[in-house]
């Protein structure tokens, strides 16, 4: 994993949950990680990973990416083994 990745992963797992993550270095972790992302309708992004499918707003027009889905995705990577 390059170090971009792990710096990503670690925002996403800090207590409290950061509201500075940028959505574009989430895409890139879920890429790394072998994930299939597609546009849906409006800001709507779907990712397909772990022979799972979760539909994530893009933010906008803020680059970050709220403090919900944040959590939401940190809980998602745990459930299937990912840790920093």
């Amino acid at each position: 994993m390059k170090a971009k990745h792990q710096k990503t992963l670690h925002l996403v797992f800090q207590r409290p949950v950061s509201g500075s993550v940028r959505w574009a270095d989430i895409e890139d972790l879920f890429t790394m990680l072998g994930a299939e992302i597609s546009e849906a309708e409006g800001s709507r992004v779907c990712v397909r990973l772990f022979e799972d499918r979760r539909v994530f707003h893009r933010p906008h027009p803020s680059p970050d990416t709220d403090k919900g889905a944040v959590a939401s995705i940190r809980k998602w990577l745990e459930t299937n083994g990912v840790k920093p």
